[in-house]
């Protein structure tokens, strides 16, 4: 019963109030330890004077266990600090005796006034019973409910053994005595709530001061607060780590100028702005905020908050904006220079140009702007990936640095396109000259990603004038630029009035061909291979025809270079693969077709992807196709070339190099490369009839067909030709218009299937017959 009570008292009290409240049972053992002395000499007296020998021994035992009681308290005292777990122990202990000392002094009060006829007895065991029981209340005030088993025995016999006596007046006494312990049990309940109370309050206290010391030493920002006589009243952490301030300049007496002055000595406060910091805590109106910014030794954006209190104290906020001002610099920095190149970019270089225009004391010397674009930068993208590309673009700007002269302006507008305005020129021949240089220096070789890159560089010129905005000079300096790539690319070329016309013949030429690219208006036309020893067609070379309904049959001279330049070249060479694919399937199985690939085509990363779905979509076998690629595709002779080459011979497809005679004619081609077929450019049928043409074609022809490879001589137009290739029988096949022009496929389709009936004559039979009946 007695540890239930216990539970019951405990268990909504936090753990460590309720330590603190059994602390309290043990708080002073001297007055407890003279309270036992005093009473035992106190039932001794009762013994002598009544000479009750009863009395003697319970004199002792009050004496004994007063003892043990202050020896209790000792203990406890030496196993400080005592947890919450182990206070319901002493607890406990500390019941037992208190119980059994109360216990001592209800047998002696029974005893002294029951069984004794002193009336000084009487009246000495009562009195020291009521002090007692007053000295408990106060005592054990953390457990009343011990003090209250404490009065219930000790008080208890005493009010019974008055009661006993019968004599009204001891009755009387026994009924007072009743009511006063009951008012001390309403004390001592009283007061266990007052401290209890105290205690709660004090931990709640404690607890948020505890809270709001870690959040204010936790902020991101340094925090100080002086008070209205300009003392430091609140620091946190954070202030003292971003000022550098040590631990012994920071005390509840520091002043503004102390803590100031260490600052500036700690490098964290610039002594320009020491004076700024004290006017602003010491001379701000109430309800006021001032912020200023300052930089230290080391390069950090510091802003300083100041708000004034009611009071008349100040708080200071200090944040760290270091980071927020690099990244509105860097913000600052990318809206205006390009982030790969490091160069101005567009929407800077036309404010600057703008500004230069404007001012009318420039147009005492000449100004040009040079619009400037990369030539087959694109394939360097294609071929080495868009890192590469990145990296190339980087090595141009350097050089277009080191070219250009102070007072030049050159800038990047995106892409593979830089503009230079230069300032203070002479003559047009001045603004020739810078160009010829650029074209020359962005021309030479460079080392990207231990590849050997060559690209090259066309230029447009537009030579300022008083009224010329920027847009106008740039829209010049534009079309310039497409007549310098008509020309040939490589070169530079003025701005005339009479640009304007071709560019814009060129700009309706563009919107044409993107107009029948989504309407498929290009027709493929064939041309007719030859195999020489059968004299029957092998193969068929696709062309590409557009019959435009105003400005009629357009070359594909004329086509292609404009195609490329706008980047459609890809498309288009897919459509024309798949197309001529599935009309291959239209004709004999004997009869090969042949597609030519641009360089820009054929060194996209997914060419091969291409290839094979064209192959899938119309069913075709791989031998029927033959890829024709020029010297240009080769010109890069990199892994990856040679890769793809070896993937399309191991597929089945064949490999043709067309035009070969032209360009660099190396023979290293035929050597390094997986070629399957090389067609001799008709160039060398100019005076086939000489001994050196002869030797020279047959030369190739034979140094070819010993390679493993098929010979096609192009451009064959009379039977004379066609006799002088035969006659060492290294050419494998022939094509010209000696057998026929290119045709639309409705008409290369007779002629495909008569060219390989049984009954019917070999073609070049055909084409020497008719040649002859011609002559």
């Amino acid at each position: 019963m007695m540890l239930r009570r216990f539970a019951l008292n405990t268990v909504n009290l936090p753990p460590s109030i309720y330590a603190a409240l059994v602390d309290s049972l043990f708080s002073n053992p001297l007055p407890l330890f003279a309270g036992a002395l005093n009473t035992a000499i106190a039932a001794a007296l009762t013994a002598y004077k009544t000479g009750d020998d009863r009395l003697w021994p319970i004199a002792f035992g009050i004496a004994l266990v007063g003892a043990f009681r202050s020896l209790q308290m000792r203990q406890y005292k030496r196993a400080q600090p005592v947890s919450p777990a182990a206070a319901s122990a002493w607890e406990i202990r500390y019941q037992i005796g208190a119980l059994t000392f109360a216990a001592m002094h209800g047998l002696w009060c029974f005893v002294t006034i029951y069984f004794t006829n002193d009336p000084v007895a009487h009246m000495l065991c009562t009195v020291v019973i009521v002090a007692t029981a007053s000295a408990g209340a106060g005592r054990t005030y953390g457990r009343p409910w011990i003090y209250h088993l404490q009065v219930l025995v000790a008080i208890g016999p005493l009010v019974l053994a008055l009661a006993l006596r019968g004599d009204p007046y001891y009755i009387s006494l026994a009924a007072l005595s009743a009511l006063f312990f009951l008012s001390l049990k309403q004390i001592s309940q009283r007061l266990q709530k007052i401290y209890v109370d105290a205690m709660i309050t004090g931990e709640r206290e404690s607890a948020l001061a505890s809270q709001f010391d870690t959040a204010l030493n936790n902020m991101p920002h340094g925090l100080c607060m002086f008070n209205a006589e300009g003392h430091l009243a609140v620091v946190n952490g954070r202030f003292a780590d971003m000022m550098r301030l040590p631990q012994s300049q920071i005390h509840r007496d520091a002043t503004v100028a102390e803590i100031v002055a260490g600052c500036v000595d700690a490098g964290s406060l610039p002594a320009d702005d020491a004076g700024k910091v004290r006017a602003a805590i010491g001379g701000a109106r109430q309800a006021e905020t001032t912020t200023f910014e300052s930089k230290d030794k080391n390069g950090r954006a510091l802003e300083w908050t100041f708000q004034s209190m009611a009071d008349g104290g100040t708080v200071v906020l200090v944040e760290d904006i270091t980071e927020r001002r690099n990244a509105e610099a860097r913000i600052n920095h990318l809206a205006r220079f390009d982030e790969l190149t490091g160069l101005p970019n567009r929407v800077s270089f036309q404010n600057e140009i703008e500004r230069d225009l404007a001012d009318s004391q420039n147009w005492s010397h000449l100004s040009a702007l040079l619009f400037v674009d990369l030539d087959q930068f694109k394939q360097v993208n294609d071929t080495l990936g868009h890192p590469a590309g990145d990296r190339l673009l980087c090595s141009v700007a350097a050089r277009l640095r080191e070219i250009m002269r102070p007072e030049d302006y050159v800038a990047r507008f995106g892409g593979d396109e830089f503009v230079v305005f230069l300032r203070s020129i002479r003559s047009n021949e001045d603004a020739a000259a810078i160009a010829a240089r650029i074209v020359d220096r962005v021309s030479e070789t460079y080392a990207i990603d231990n590849h050997m890159v060559e690209i090259g560089a066309s230029i447009g010129i537009a030579m300022t004038s008083p009224g010329i905005g920027p847009d106008h000079i740039l829209r010049n300096a534009d079309m310039a630029l497409y007549r310098a790539k008509a020309d040939g690319r490589g070169t530079y070329c003025f701005f005339r009035e009479e640009l304007a016309e071709s560019i814009e013949a060129r700009r309706s030429l563009e919107i044409d061909l993107r107009h029948a690219m989504a309407n498929e208006e290009f027709e493929l036309y064939f041309q007719p291979l030859v195999n020489l020893k059968s004299g029957r067609i092998s193969t068929c070379e696709t062309l590409l025809r557009w019959n435009h309904p105003v400005r009629g049959s357009v070359s594909p001279a004329e086509i292609i270079p404009v195609v490329e330049d706008m980047g459609l070249i890809v498309d288009l060479g897919r459509w024309i693969l798949r197309r001529a694919c599935m009309e291959c399937m239209t004709w004999p199985e004997a009869v090969n077709i042949a597609v030519n690939f641009s360089s820009q085509q054929f060194h996209r990363r997914d060419v091969l992807n291409d290839i094979r779905y064209a192959l899938e979509v119309s069913g075709l076998p791989a031998h029927r196709l033959e890829v024709e690629i020029t010297e240009s595709s080769l010109l890069r002779n990199t892994p990856w070339t040679r890769d793809v080459l070896e993937q399309l011979r191991n597929e089945g497809v064949r490999i043709s190099l067309d035009d070969f005679g032209t360009g660099y004619s190396s023979l290293s081609y035929l050597h390094n490369f997986p070629l399957q077929k090389v067609k001799i450019d008709r160039s060398f049928l100019e005076g086939i009839d000489g001994d050196r043409p002869q030797t020279l074609l047959r030369g190739i022809a034979r140094l070819s067909a010993d390679l493993g490879m098929s010979v096609v001589v192009e451009g064959i137009e009379t039977n004379e030709q066609l006799e002088l290739i035969s006659k060492d029988g290294t050419v494998t096949e022939a094509q010209g218009y000696l057998f026929g022009k290119p045709v639309p496929a409705a008409q290369i389709r007779p002629l495909l299937r008569a060219s390989h009936a049984r009954d019917t004559a070999p073609v070049i039979e055909i084409a020497r017959s008719a040649a002859r009946s011609i002559a």
